[in-house]
Protein backbone atom coordinates (compact mmCIF):
# COMPACT_ATOMS: atom_id res chain seq x y z
CA UNK A 1 0.00 0.00 0.00
CA UNK A 2 1.13 3.30 -1.32
CA UNK A 3 0.07 6.40 0.81
CA UNK A 4 0.45 10.40 -0.58
CA UNK A 5 -0.03 13.51 1.20
CA UNK A 6 -1.60 15.01 -1.82
CA UNK A 7 11.30 17.56 -24.07
CA UNK A 8 11.98 13.74 -22.48
CA UNK A 9 10.60 10.67 -24.22
CA UNK A 10 8.38 8.32 -21.82
CA UNK A 11 10.96 5.37 -22.21
CA UNK A 12 13.50 7.40 -20.74
CA UNK A 13 11.81 9.01 -17.76
CA UNK A 14 10.20 5.47 -17.31
CA UNK A 15 13.78 4.01 -16.63
CA UNK A 16 14.99 6.94 -14.23
CA UNK A 17 11.58 6.73 -12.11
CA UNK A 18 11.89 3.01 -12.01
CA UNK A 19 15.51 3.72 -9.89
CA UNK A 20 13.81 6.32 -7.90
CA UNK A 21 10.76 4.12 -6.99
CA UNK A 22 13.16 1.43 -5.43
CA UNK A 23 14.60 4.43 -3.47
CA UNK A 24 11.23 5.50 -2.00
CA UNK A 25 10.88 5.45 1.92
CA UNK A 26 8.87 3.09 3.84
CA UNK A 27 6.69 3.55 6.90
CA UNK A 28 6.12 0.44 9.44
CA UNK A 29 2.44 1.28 10.03
CA UNK A 30 2.72 -1.39 13.33
CA UNK A 31 5.34 0.41 14.82
CA UNK A 32 3.02 3.57 14.79
CA UNK A 33 0.29 1.56 17.08
CA UNK A 34 3.18 0.01 18.81
CA UNK A 35 2.53 1.01 22.66
CA UNK A 36 6.33 0.90 22.98
CA UNK A 37 6.82 4.91 23.01
CA UNK A 38 10.39 4.29 21.42
CA UNK A 39 9.66 2.86 18.65
CA UNK A 40 6.31 5.33 18.01
CA UNK A 41 9.18 8.10 18.75
CA UNK A 42 11.06 6.76 15.75
CA UNK A 43 8.28 6.42 13.69
CA UNK A 44 6.92 9.75 13.69
CA UNK A 45 10.37 11.09 13.11
CA UNK A 46 10.71 8.88 9.98
CA UNK A 47 7.15 10.51 9.23
CA UNK A 48 7.94 14.10 10.09
CA UNK A 49 11.08 13.43 6.86
CA UNK A 50 9.54 11.80 4.28
CA UNK A 51 6.43 14.06 4.39
CA UNK A 52 8.51 16.96 4.30
CA UNK A 53 11.07 15.35 1.64
CA UNK A 54 8.87 13.42 -0.58
CA UNK A 55 5.13 13.71 0.10
CA UNK A 56 5.38 9.64 -1.00
CA UNK A 57 5.62 6.64 1.38
CA UNK A 58 5.15 2.87 0.95
CA UNK A 59 2.52 1.40 3.69
CA UNK A 60 3.86 -1.85 5.55
CA UNK A 61 2.38 -4.08 8.54
CA UNK A 62 -0.69 -1.74 8.28
CA UNK A 63 -3.05 -4.58 8.86
CA UNK A 64 -5.37 -4.77 5.97
CA UNK A 65 -5.87 -8.29 5.14
CA UNK A 66 -4.11 -9.17 2.45
CA UNK A 67 -7.42 -11.59 0.79
CA UNK A 68 -9.34 -7.90 0.89
CA UNK A 69 -7.48 -6.29 -1.10
CA UNK A 70 -7.50 -8.50 -3.96
CA UNK A 71 -11.11 -9.03 -3.25
CA UNK A 72 -11.95 -5.14 -3.99
CA UNK A 73 -9.10 -5.15 -7.09
CA UNK A 74 -11.21 -8.09 -8.67
CA UNK A 75 -14.23 -6.52 -7.96
CA UNK A 76 -13.05 -3.79 -9.77
CA UNK A 77 -11.84 -6.16 -12.66
CA UNK A 78 -15.16 -6.97 -12.89
CA UNK A 79 -17.21 -3.81 -12.76
CA UNK A 80 -15.13 -2.88 -15.74
CA UNK A 81 -15.38 -5.99 -17.29
CA UNK A 82 -19.46 -5.12 -17.67
CA UNK A 83 -20.66 -4.59 -21.05
CA UNK A 84 -20.51 -0.61 -21.28
CA UNK A 85 -24.46 0.09 -21.45
CA UNK A 86 -24.17 -1.13 -17.99
CA UNK A 87 -21.63 1.07 -17.22
CA UNK A 88 -22.81 3.83 -18.43
CA UNK A 89 -25.87 4.37 -16.18
CA UNK A 90 -23.19 5.65 -14.24
CA UNK A 91 -21.52 8.23 -16.08
CA UNK A 92 -22.37 11.64 -15.12
CA UNK A 93 -20.95 15.06 -16.24
CA UNK A 94 -21.69 16.16 -12.92
CA UNK A 95 -18.40 16.25 -11.18
CA UNK A 96 -20.32 16.03 -7.46
CA UNK A 97 -22.32 13.01 -8.25
CA UNK A 98 -21.80 10.55 -5.46
CA UNK A 99 -21.31 7.92 -8.47
CA UNK A 100 -19.05 8.43 -11.41
CA UNK A 101 -17.85 6.08 -14.26
CA UNK A 102 -15.98 7.81 -17.45
CA UNK A 103 -13.92 6.88 -20.25
CA UNK A 104 -10.53 8.39 -21.98
CA UNK A 105 -10.70 5.45 -24.18
CA UNK A 106 -12.95 5.88 -27.66
CA UNK A 107 -12.42 3.18 -30.04
CA UNK A 108 -13.58 5.68 -33.08
CA UNK A 109 -10.84 8.44 -32.27
CA UNK A 110 -8.02 7.15 -34.28
CA UNK A 111 -5.08 9.11 -31.81
CA UNK A 112 -5.52 8.77 -28.49
CA UNK A 113 -4.60 11.24 -25.24
CA UNK A 114 -5.51 9.36 -22.21
CA UNK A 115 -6.00 5.94 -21.74
CA UNK A 116 -8.14 5.06 -18.94
CA UNK A 117 -11.51 4.20 -17.46
CA UNK A 118 -12.27 5.40 -13.95
CA UNK A 119 -15.15 4.61 -11.32
CA UNK A 120 -15.25 7.50 -8.70
CA UNK A 121 -17.82 6.80 -5.82
CA UNK A 122 -18.46 9.15 -2.55
CA UNK A 123 -18.37 6.37 0.28
CA UNK A 124 -18.39 8.87 3.37
CA UNK A 125 -19.86 10.55 5.32
CA UNK A 126 -22.57 8.75 3.04
CA UNK A 127 -22.01 5.26 1.71
CA UNK A 128 -22.59 4.82 -1.95
CA UNK A 129 -22.23 2.50 -4.66
CA UNK A 130 -22.91 0.61 -7.73
CA UNK A 131 -25.39 -1.92 -7.12
CA UNK A 132 -23.04 -4.58 -9.91
CA UNK A 133 -21.12 -6.64 -10.31
CA UNK A 134 -22.69 -8.65 -7.35
CA UNK A 135 -21.02 -8.81 -4.04
CA UNK A 136 -18.30 -5.31 -5.19
CA UNK A 137 -20.49 -3.27 -2.79
CA UNK A 138 -20.14 -5.14 0.73
CA UNK A 139 -16.32 -5.86 -0.24
CA UNK A 140 -15.65 -2.49 -1.29
CA UNK A 141 -17.62 -1.28 1.59
CA UNK A 142 -15.17 -3.31 4.15
CA UNK A 143 -12.15 -1.78 2.92
CA UNK A 144 -12.84 1.84 2.76
CA UNK A 145 -13.66 0.65 6.11
CA UNK A 146 -10.50 -0.39 6.89
CA UNK A 147 -8.37 2.40 5.39
CA UNK A 148 -10.50 5.16 7.20
CA UNK A 149 -8.98 3.18 10.13
CA UNK A 150 -5.41 3.36 8.83
CA UNK A 151 -5.69 7.01 7.62
CA UNK A 152 -6.79 7.96 10.99
CA UNK A 153 -3.95 6.64 12.71
CA UNK A 154 -1.63 7.79 9.90
CA UNK A 155 -2.92 11.28 10.32
CA UNK A 156 -2.76 11.05 14.22
CA UNK A 157 1.36 10.31 13.23
CA UNK A 158 1.68 12.97 11.02
CA UNK A 159 -0.21 15.69 13.40
CA UNK A 160 2.50 14.74 16.33
CA UNK A 161 5.36 14.85 13.45
CA UNK A 162 4.54 18.35 12.59
CA UNK A 163 4.58 19.34 16.67
CA UNK A 164 0.78 19.37 16.79
CA UNK A 165 -1.24 17.62 19.57
CA UNK A 166 -2.60 14.02 18.26
CA UNK A 167 -5.72 14.66 16.99
CA UNK A 168 -4.96 17.85 15.83
CA UNK A 169 -5.88 17.53 11.95
CA UNK A 170 -8.73 15.12 13.13
CA UNK A 171 -10.60 17.89 15.28
CA UNK A 172 -9.45 20.76 12.73
CA UNK A 173 -10.69 19.31 9.46
CA UNK A 174 -14.00 17.36 11.03
CA UNK A 175 -12.71 14.51 9.42
CA UNK A 176 -15.89 12.30 11.31
CA UNK A 177 -18.10 14.15 8.47
CA UNK A 178 -15.66 14.33 6.03
CA UNK A 179 -15.62 12.47 2.53
CA UNK A 180 -13.86 9.59 1.20
CA UNK A 181 -13.52 9.08 -1.85
CA UNK A 182 -12.79 5.74 -3.74
CA UNK A 183 -11.57 5.74 -7.40
CA UNK A 184 -11.10 2.93 -9.29
CA UNK A 185 -8.73 3.55 -12.50
CA UNK A 186 -8.38 0.54 -15.51
CA UNK A 187 -5.45 0.79 -17.64
CA UNK A 188 -6.00 -1.34 -20.35
CA UNK A 189 -3.23 -2.87 -23.00
CA UNK A 190 -2.12 -0.19 -24.95
CA UNK A 191 -1.04 -0.61 -28.78
CA UNK A 192 0.82 2.87 -29.19
CA UNK A 193 1.81 3.53 -24.95
CA UNK A 194 4.45 6.21 -26.40
CA UNK A 195 1.49 8.09 -27.72
CA UNK A 196 -0.83 8.13 -24.96
CA UNK A 197 -0.95 8.57 -21.11
CA UNK A 198 -3.25 6.83 -17.88
CA UNK A 199 -3.71 10.57 -16.32
CA UNK A 200 -1.13 13.29 -16.40
CA UNK A 201 1.15 14.62 -13.47
CA UNK A 202 -1.21 16.08 -11.15
CA UNK A 203 -1.46 16.09 -7.44
CA UNK A 204 -4.60 14.55 -5.23
CA UNK A 205 -6.62 16.84 -3.31
CA UNK A 206 -7.92 16.51 0.31
CA UNK A 207 -4.96 14.92 2.90
CA UNK A 208 -4.30 11.68 2.68
CA UNK A 209 -4.52 8.72 -0.38
CA UNK A 210 -4.12 5.22 0.23
CA UNK A 211 -3.36 3.22 -3.14
CA UNK A 212 -3.02 -0.39 -4.19
CA UNK A 213 -2.80 -1.63 -7.55
CA UNK A 214 -2.20 -5.40 -9.33
CA UNK A 215 0.88 -6.59 -10.04
CA UNK A 216 1.48 -4.14 -13.21
CA UNK A 217 3.66 -0.83 -12.34
CA UNK A 218 2.86 2.37 -13.79
CA UNK A 219 2.75 4.68 -11.30
CA UNK A 220 5.10 7.49 -11.68
CA UNK A 221 5.84 10.26 -8.81
CA UNK A 222 7.76 13.60 -9.33
CA UNK A 223 10.26 13.91 -6.47
CA UNK A 224 10.62 17.14 -6.57
CA UNK A 225 8.09 19.49 -8.28
CA UNK A 226 5.14 22.29 -7.74
CA UNK A 227 3.13 21.38 -4.54
CA UNK A 228 0.05 21.89 -3.43
CA UNK A 229 -0.07 22.55 0.36
CA UNK A 230 -2.34 23.96 2.96
CA UNK A 231 -2.40 22.42 6.41
CA UNK A 232 1.05 22.55 7.13
CA UNK A 233 1.96 25.91 5.09
CA UNK A 234 4.46 24.70 3.20
CA UNK A 235 6.45 22.19 5.75
CA UNK A 236 4.29 18.82 3.84
CA UNK A 237 3.77 18.79 0.24
CA UNK A 238 1.92 16.71 -1.92
CA UNK A 239 3.29 14.39 -4.08
CA UNK A 240 3.18 15.19 -7.93
CA UNK A 241 2.48 11.59 -9.49
CA UNK A 242 0.99 10.22 -12.93
CA UNK A 243 -0.07 7.02 -14.18
CA UNK A 244 1.48 5.74 -17.67
CA UNK A 245 0.25 2.88 -19.96
CA UNK A 246 1.79 -0.63 -21.64
CA UNK A 247 1.37 -2.68 -24.20
CA UNK A 248 1.99 -5.98 -22.53
CA UNK A 249 -0.91 -6.27 -19.69
CA UNK A 250 -3.87 -4.31 -18.00
CA UNK A 251 -3.15 -2.28 -14.57
CA UNK A 252 -5.86 -1.86 -11.88
CA UNK A 253 -5.57 1.12 -9.57
CA UNK A 254 -7.25 1.85 -6.54
CA UNK A 255 -6.65 5.33 -4.24
CA UNK A 256 -8.68 5.91 -1.54
CA UNK A 257 -8.35 9.48 -0.94
CA UNK A 258 -9.40 11.09 2.70
CA UNK A 259 -9.93 15.12 3.60
CA UNK A 260 -12.30 17.62 5.15
CA UNK A 261 -15.93 17.83 4.00
CA UNK A 262 -16.32 20.40 1.15
CA UNK A 263 -17.40 23.22 3.11
CA UNK A 264 -14.50 23.18 5.27
CA UNK A 265 -12.42 25.88 5.63
CA UNK A 266 -8.45 24.68 5.13
CA UNK A 267 -6.42 26.90 6.30
CA UNK A 268 -2.40 26.71 7.93
CA UNK A 269 -2.42 25.61 11.53
CA UNK A 270 -2.01 28.81 13.61
CA UNK A 271 0.70 26.90 15.36
CA UNK A 272 2.88 26.60 12.28
CA UNK A 273 1.98 30.01 11.37
CA UNK A 274 3.41 32.02 14.43
CA UNK A 275 4.79 30.52 17.66
CA UNK A 276 6.70 32.27 20.65
CA UNK A 277 10.10 32.25 18.83
CA UNK A 278 9.31 32.23 15.34
CA UNK A 279 6.78 33.29 12.58
CA UNK A 280 6.32 32.01 9.48
CA UNK A 281 4.46 34.05 6.81
CA UNK A 282 1.06 32.44 6.12
CA UNK A 283 1.44 30.71 2.81
CA UNK A 284 -2.25 30.10 1.63
CA UNK A 285 -5.13 32.48 1.70
CA UNK A 286 -8.40 30.78 4.14
CA UNK A 287 -10.52 29.17 2.14
CA UNK A 288 -13.91 26.35 1.58
CA UNK A 289 -11.73 23.55 0.06
CA UNK A 290 -14.52 23.44 -2.40
CA UNK A 291 -13.44 26.37 -3.85
CA UNK A 292 -9.60 25.64 -3.64
CA UNK A 293 -9.98 22.51 -5.56
CA UNK A 294 -12.22 23.90 -8.25
CA UNK A 295 -9.00 26.52 -8.12
CA UNK A 296 -7.33 23.90 -8.91
CA UNK A 297 -9.21 22.19 -11.27
CA UNK A 298 -9.15 25.43 -13.62
CA UNK A 299 -5.31 25.96 -12.81
CA UNK A 300 -4.35 22.54 -13.56
CA UNK A 301 -6.29 22.27 -17.10
CA UNK A 302 -5.12 26.00 -18.40
CA UNK A 303 -4.14 24.50 -21.69
CA UNK A 304 -3.17 21.31 -23.63
CA UNK A 305 0.41 23.10 -24.13
CA UNK A 306 0.04 22.76 -20.45
CA UNK A 307 -0.85 19.23 -19.99
CA UNK A 308 1.78 18.29 -22.51
CA UNK A 309 4.59 20.26 -20.73
CA UNK A 310 3.59 18.52 -17.71
CA UNK A 311 3.62 14.86 -19.65
CA UNK A 312 7.18 15.59 -20.52
CA UNK A 313 6.23 13.83 -23.68
CA UNK A 314 7.13 14.69 -26.97
CA UNK A 315 5.67 12.62 -29.62
CA UNK A 316 2.04 13.34 -28.98
CA UNK A 317 0.61 14.75 -32.03
CA UNK A 318 -1.31 17.93 -32.63
CA UNK A 319 -4.68 17.92 -31.89
CA UNK A 320 -7.27 21.09 -31.65
CA UNK A 321 -7.05 22.95 -28.82
CA UNK A 322 -10.70 21.83 -26.85
CA UNK A 323 -9.43 23.17 -23.66
CA UNK A 324 -7.36 26.29 -24.50
CA UNK A 325 -8.77 28.97 -22.13
CA UNK A 326 -10.18 32.01 -23.49
CA UNK A 327 -11.23 34.31 -20.24
CA UNK A 328 -13.71 36.61 -21.97
CA UNK A 329 -17.07 37.27 -20.58
CA UNK A 330 -18.44 34.44 -22.54
CA UNK A 331 -16.39 31.69 -22.29
CA UNK A 332 -17.51 28.21 -21.20
CA UNK A 333 -15.51 26.09 -19.45
CA UNK A 334 -15.85 21.96 -20.47
CA UNK A 335 -14.11 21.02 -17.29
CA UNK A 336 -17.02 22.70 -15.13
CA UNK A 337 -19.90 21.22 -14.91
CA UNK A 338 -22.79 24.23 -16.46
CA UNK A 339 -24.89 25.50 -15.50
CA UNK A 340 -22.75 26.54 -12.67
CA UNK A 341 -24.08 26.00 -9.00
CA UNK A 342 -24.78 28.30 -7.19
CA UNK A 343 -21.97 27.76 -4.34
CA UNK A 344 -19.24 27.67 -7.38
CA UNK A 345 -20.39 30.49 -9.38
CA UNK A 346 -18.45 32.71 -6.74
CA UNK A 347 -15.05 30.87 -6.98
CA UNK A 348 -15.59 30.34 -11.12
CA UNK A 349 -15.66 34.15 -11.35
CA UNK A 350 -12.74 34.60 -9.44
CA UNK A 351 -10.79 32.15 -11.02
CA UNK A 352 -11.49 33.22 -14.80
CA UNK A 353 -8.46 36.04 -14.28
CA UNK A 354 -5.84 32.72 -13.22
CA UNK A 355 -3.19 32.67 -12.76
CA UNK A 356 -2.60 35.95 -11.17
CA UNK A 357 -5.89 36.77 -9.37
CA UNK A 358 -6.04 37.12 -5.80
CA UNK A 359 -8.73 35.52 -3.85
CA UNK A 360 -9.86 37.01 -0.90
CA UNK A 361 -10.99 34.70 2.72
Amino acid sequence: MAAATQGLVQTSLETNTQIQMKRSPIIDFSLLTSRDPNQRSKVIQDLNKVCQDWGFFMLVNHGVPESLMKAVLDGSKEFFNLPMEEKMEFAEKDLWKPIKFGTGVDIKVENFFFWRDFLKVFVHPQFHFPNKPKGFSEVSGEYCKRTREVARELLQGISEALGLEENYIEKAMDLESGFQLFAANLYPQCPQPELAMGIPAHTDHGLLTLLIENDIGGLQIQHNGKWFNVLSNGKYKSIRHRAIVNNKATRISLAVVHGPSLDTVVSPAPELVESENTYHPCLMIPRRLLEAMMRSVVFSYSSNDEVIKNLFISSIPDRPQHSQRDWGPDYFDPWLPRPVPPPMEKTYKRCRGYPGHTTPP
